[in-house]
């Protein structure tokens, strides 16, 4: 028996434990029943029309209550009813702006009329059986209270305290007033309203735990389905915007973008990032961008909209008063991007190339201005490394031609249209040819002869120059098979060709497919070339050097740290760029410039080519300088393969020392 009571002591325990908790839920601390506790007060709240209905039903059954009752204690509670419903009437039309109000400011307010009105309701029933009226009326008040209890019970379940206040409010007093009473069917009726309580209890809160449950979950799946948006839209690496981020912020600050403002948007591309990722690791290069990504948002102020657009391309976007704004902000940004990078003690200097596109100036909408942001940054990138352009409509009409020229170049290989022009480079001292150079001529059948100038950097801007600087080497190597042996070749390659997969593989291809040997081959490099070194450069040179190949360093003084170069590669010829012999700067200062080389050149057992020779009075400065090769108009233009052959053979029946001395 004592097992039974406890066990029932137990269960009752645990109910009203239940209870408790239940009505504790909606206190809880925590954000998520924060937000969840008032989109439920605010339940209370909706629907005003509801109030207005209950309301105007409460006072037509109090008010005739009053009217056949005809007490003063009656009549002075309807009134106070009447005011009350007037009030609550008011403030469910004029509450509608909820987030003007604090959730416990809303919940007191509530709260006050609720439980006003109901205990006004439950007294009114209350007096009508402690006066013992009319049955009718009785069955009125009574029934009045009591379907207003129930019903709150359903429509405040959000706030189930608020709820059971209700209902005990607007029941109690007619339980008292029946226990008082000495008819039998009022002390049933007293029973039944007393049972009523913890029955509706049990509803509202099993309608407030559905409420709660529900309630919860899409406040949890809203909060997720943010999150995850919000991942969507951010960089993992630098934790700014990515592309999706950086279209979704652009739409906002366009929308609130003032008028008379600028909008400028600045696209940025590191500056050898490649080589970091290439030598140091991925992981270091991470480093490098997020550390990139930190100063832009420093530099760029909280305002900006700052996004890594992918790889190591970072576009800002902000407001400017001016262009003079926009022009001093891109300054700032470059100074920070020049300041070195200190990674796990390695010191880094990267750099940055930056394209500019102002709207409304450069375009109407956002698309608008990203394509003239990309077209000026793609102009800052192939003017140098470090440079910062202003898009410009010229540079469309520039890049409509290069597109064009890119298409007809691609065509043109296709069906025969270039051809290999040979310009002889001459021993100084016997007049001999020694090499010929190869240089490529496009003759257009529409536009004529185009200039190398003009096709040459749109084949290494898209690539074109890795097929035409392999066709170039195989005509080449064909036409000086046909040569005598003491006669050389050389051709130009560009810094793309040679980063291409297999580059030293096609030179060596090209040479056993035309039988030339491979000692009769110079390829020509320009100190561009080594200004982003890396191994494959290294490694492309010693492969070939060690087949025979020979290389030359072509324009020389032009660039910088030449004789690190010299020192560290291979090379057996020197090229002194023209500017040196025929420029308007020429005099003394050239002179000895040429005379320096020259000695280097003698010391380390390397040809000294002087170009640009025009005259004989040329030929002699350079030849008493100590240079051993030369290369101009003063010899010979380039002419066709059957043209180099015949000077050749005129070589034969002729002194060419002799042209020489005159």
């Amino acid at each position: 028996m004592t097992i039974i009571v406890y066990a029932r002591g137990k269960g009752r325990s645990r109910t009203i434990s239940r209870f408790r908790d239940l009505l504790r839920k909606p206190f809880s601390t925590s954000a998520t029943d924060a937000n969840v506790r008032r989109i439920l007060i605010e339940t209370l709240y909706t629907h005003p029309s509801g109030v207005l209905i209950g309301a105007t039903c409460g006072l037509l059954a109090a008010w005739c209550t009053a009217f056949y009752v005809n007490d003063p204690s009656v009549t002075v509670a309807v009134k106070i009813l009447t005011a009350i419903a007037v009030v609550r009437v008011v403030m469910a039309y004029t509450l509608t702006r909820l987030k003007n109000f604090e959730t416990r400011t809303l919940e007191l307010l509530f709260e006050i009329g609720a439980f006003s009105y109901a205990g006004m309701l439950g007294f009114v029933a209350a007096q009508t059986v402690y006066l013992n009226v009319l049955s009718s009326v009785q069955t009125l008040a009574v029934g009045n209270a009591i379907g207003y209890g129930v019903a709150m019970s359903s429509r405040n379940a959000g706030r189930p305290s608020i709820a059971i206040g209700q209902i005990f409010l607007a029941t109690a007093p007619v339980v008292v007033a029946c226990s008082l009473s000495s008819e039998l069917p009022h002390h049933i009726l007293a029973l039944t309203m007393a049972l009523l309580l913890p029955a509706m209890m049990t509803i509202t809160l099993s309608i407030f735990r559905v409420m709660h449950t529900s309630i919860a979950a899409a406040e949890t799946s809203a909060k997720l389905a943010e999150k995850m948006q919000t991942l969507a839209r951010t960089d993992v690496v630098t934790n700014l915007a990515n592309r999706a981020g950086l279209n979704h912020e652009l739409v906002e600050i366009m929308m609130a973008r003032d008028p008379q403002s600028k909008l400028a948007l600045f696209w940025l591309d590191l500056d050898r990032f490649k080589e970091v990722n290439d030598t140091l690791g991925h992981p270091v290069g991470d480093r490098v961008l997020a550390e990139v990504a930190r100063r832009l948002k420093e530099t760029a102020h909280t305002e900006a909209i700052v996004a890594r657009f992918g790889g190591d391309e970072f576009i800002v976007a902000r407001e400017v008063a001016s262009r003079a704004d926009s022009e001093r902000l891109a300054g700032r940004i470059l100074e920070e991007i020049n300041r070195p990078f200190r990674i796990d003690g390695e010191r880094l200097e990267l750099g940055c190339s930056m394209g500019i596109a102002l709207l409304p100036d450069d375009g109407q909408d956002i698309d608008t201005l990203m394509q003239g942001a990309d077209v000026a940054l793609y102009h800052a990138k192939i003017n140098g490394k470090n440079q910062v352009r202003f898009f410009d409509p010229a540079m469309n009409r520039d890049l409509v031609r290069k597109k064009e020229i890119e298409a007809e170049l691609r065509a043109a290989l296709q069906r025969d249209e270039l051809s290999i022009f040979f310009q002889p480079i001459v021993d100084l001292e016997t007049g001999r040819i020694r090499t010929f150079e190869a240089l490529v001529r496009w003759f257009h059948p529409e536009k004529g002869e185009l200039r190398p100038d003009e096709f040459i950097p749109v084949a290494e801007e898209t690539g074109v120059i890795i097929t035409l600087g392999n066709w170039i080497t195989a005509q080449a190597a064909k036409a000086a098979a046909q040569w005598p042996e003491d006669v050389t070749i050389a051709v130009n390659l560009s810094p793309v060709q040679i980063r291409a997969p297999g580059a030293a593989l096609g030179i060596l291809t090209a040479l056993r497919d035309a039988k030339l040997d491979p000692r009769r081959l110079e390829l020509e490099v320009t100190e561009s070339l080594f200004i982003d070194d890396n191994q494959h450069t290294a490694r492309f040179i010693e492969d070939l050097s060690a087949e025979g190949v020979r290389f030359a360093l072509d324009d020389f003084g032009t660039g910088y740290s030449s004789l690190g170069y010299i020192n560290k590669f291979p090379f057996k010829k020197i090229k002194v760029d023209r500017s040196f012999v025929s420029g308007p700067n020429v005099g003394l200062k050239s002179d000895a410039i040429i005379r320096a080389v020259a000695e280097m050149g003698s010391t380390l057992e390397m040809e000294i080519v002087a170009e640009g020779l025009e005259t004989i009075d040329q030929v002699h400065a350079v030849r008493a300088a100590g240079c051993t090769l030369g290369q101009g108009y003063y010899f010979s233009r380039a002419v066709p393969d059957y043209l180099a052959a015949m000077l050749l053979a005129q070589e034969q029946d002729s002194d060419p020392a002799a042209r020489l001395a005159s």
